[in-house]
């Protein structure tokens, strides 16, 4: 039967689909959890990884996170409550609980970047580095006054690839990483196959890395919220997850 909007409503009554229809793709840090001033001193709040396992359970599985950290770390901090992880902006996705991590192709980054970065950082208090697999990025959170100084020194360092990198913003950070490859290409790739495929997508983020997944999720016929557009802050949005995983909404199977 062909979904409705008013018979299935998000925030602000937005398209939702149903849960058996539906397949949940979240943002982690500044969506699922608060962010923190460091990437290691987020905090889990007590019980989101069981709503998680609700919300996957009324999905059929269906239940993934799509984040800029590595797939580890998104075990570290939710355990088996996902059943598909996609790391790296996309760069890495393990469609299922037991398989294996498939990594994009990637060029190799210049190895004077790091270094640079370090003594740039070692310059500037307060300015933090978080090495990727593919990239870094370049943590601002401490030292704002800094913030167009390292843009600039990041874009002169991915001018001289021709595009095969480039930068990033994010929230009191630049990122740098490999251009073509983002959160619309997770979610494109997690789409083809089982629980995902046939599904629609809903995809929430909060950041500017995040609307490549929302575009997408809406291309193929989902729906895309953001923080604080469709929610004030994460808390609000896990208290929406809440509601949604105890039935406690009529068009979620209440």
């Amino acid at each position: 039967m062909p979904m409705s909007p008013t018979d299935y409503a998000g925030p602000a009554g937005r398209f939702m689909p149903p849960p058996a229809e539906a397949a949940l793709l979240l943002d982690f840090d500044g969506t699922l959890v608060d962010i923190a001033p460091t990437p290691e001193s987020v905090v889990v709040p007590p019980g989101l990884p069981d709503v998680l396992r609700r919300l996957r359970e009324k999905c059929g599985g269906a239940l993934a996170v799509i984040s800029g950290r590595a797939v580890d770390q998104i075990d570290h901090f939710l355990g088996d409550a996902p059943f598909a992880v996609a790391g790296e902006h996309g760069l890495a996705v393990r469609h299922r609980p037991d398989g294996p991590i498939v990594r994009t192709e990637q060029p190799a980054m210049p190895s004077t970047w790091l270094p640079a970065a370090e003594a740039l950082a070692a310059r500037h208090p307060g300015v933090r580095i978080e090495r990727k697999p593919a990239g870094f990025v370049l943590h601002f959170r401490a030292a704002p006054e800094v913030a167009d100084l390292l843009r600039e020194a990041a874009e002169s360092w991915v001018a001289s690839t021709h595009g095969r990198f480039h930068v990033q913003a994010a929230k009191m950070a630049w990122e740098i990483r490999p251009h073509g490859v983002d959160k619309g290409h997770a979610v494109a790739a997690l789409m083809q196959s089982p629980p995902f495929a046939g599904r629609h997508p809903v995809f929430v983020g909060d950041d500017v890395t995040d609307e490549d997944g929302i575009r997408a999720a809406e291309a193929l016929g989902g729906a895309g919220f953001r923080i604080p557009r469709d929610f004030p802050d994460p808390a609000a949005f896990r208290a929406w997850l809440a509601a949604l995983s105890a039935g406690g909404m009529a068009s979620w199977g209440g």
